[in-house]
């Protein structure tokens, strides 16, 4: 890893204090009870490092928009609150709220207590010290349910293949980046954002950070099999043409099979041209193939949708409103943000 401490020479005095502007990420979706404790508690934890932290309402169910505005009115110049008009997903609300991050570092975490907000000084330091684009951080325990924990390692093992990422590396939720690589990220305009992923095809300046985690407060995760499903295509289609290489082996492979098959029935037919040729070798010859071609089909079809649906401007994100209080006046400032193709919000003045 290439050492930048020599660009920011101001900053490497005293590494264990933090002399920057730290923005915090949380996507919200229904915690409604916990978003409030765990922003008292990261406040806590910098005192006096002069955070911003950044909600995104990724169209929650519950009172999770009037936890979010108390809040921003409660600790005013400190929390921005911004509300999406719908739930967009994970990936798409951070996008969101790195619009909005006017920090050095910003500091991507999740709303649920599983990652404690003391690791956080931990993880800037890290990165400011060291110079790190961005630093992943990684547990040797993790309190997912299974199929969670099996979809990451999943996710993992793809991500090594198709990104080429480190195979040491894990792609963990909880992360912090550098300004420069905020700025990559939010180059990124498709409907389709994958932090990770776009991360790794700009930087290999990657640092890791073993760091502790914790039950659940209260809940279940919100990730489904469709969720992971939508993440991990995110992943495949976006960011890697392999699966069109794949496609082309994959009916390499077939029409091998299929010669195979061919020279068998023609070495049965002249050493036993009383046998009859069966159906069912036909039948199952059809079958793979046509399946094959369908396989290739929907890989195919699965760029051209994904590159009409970017043609046509969608959203990566829709701001219905961003919420923020200037401390000196107390006002509340409210933008409401018209759909835009980039998805990138209007400007907020307080």
């Amino acid at each position: 890893m290439t050492d930048r401490r020599a660009e920011f020479p101001a900053r490497w005095d005293q590494p264990s204090e933090l002399h920057m502007l730290t923005s915090i990420v949380i996507p919200v979706y229904n915690s409604a009870g916990i978003i409030g404790p765990l922003v008292e508690r990261l406040l806590t934890v910098l005192r006096g490092d002069m955070p911003q932290i950044v909600l995104v309402n990724d169209g929650s169910l519950d009172d999770s928009d009037a936890a979010c505005r108390a809040l921003s009115a409660r600790y005013a110049g400190t929390v921005t609150y911004v509300r999406l008009a719908k739930n967009f997903g994970e990936h798409n609300a951070v996008m969101a709220g790195l619009h909005h991050a006017r920090g050095d570092y910003a500091v991507i975490m999740d709303d649920d207590f599983q990652n404690p907000p003391e690791e956080v000084p931990r993880v800037i330091t890290h990165a400011c010290t060291h110079g790190y684009d961005i630093v992943y951080t990684h547990s040797p325990r993790k309190y997912h349910h299974w199929f969670r924990n099996f979809g990451s390692w999943l996710n993992n093992r793809v991500a090594t293949f198709l990104l080429e990422k480190p195979p040491e590396l894990y792609l963990s939720s909880f992360k912090c980046l550098s300004r420069f690589m905020v700025g990559h990220i939010l180059a990124y305009r498709g409907p389709y954002p994958y932090i990770d992923g776009i991360a790794l095809r700009c930087t290999r300046n990657i640092g890791t950070l073993e760091v502790q985690h914790q039950p659940r407060r209260e809940g279940r995760s919100n990730y489904t099999l469709r969720k992971l499903l939508r993440l991990w295509l995110n992943m495949f289609v976006n960011f890697s043409v392999m699966p069109l290489r794949l496609s082309t082996f994959l009916g390499l492979a077939g029409s091998a099979l299929g010669l195979l098959f061919g020279l068998e029935v023609v070495t049965e037919r002249i050493l036993r041209p009383d046998v009859p040729v069966g159906w069912a070798s036909v039948l199952v010859a059809i079958l793979l193939f046509g399946g094959i071609q369908l396989v290739m089909l929907g890989v195919i079809g699965e760029y051209l949708g994904r590159l009409f649906l970017t043609e046509n401007q969608t959203p990566q994100f829709v701001i219905r409103e961003v919420v923020e209080v200037a401390p000196p006046r107390g006002e509340s400032f409210i933008t409401n943000a018209a759909p835009a193709a980039s998805g990138v919000p209007g400007s907020v003045h307080g």
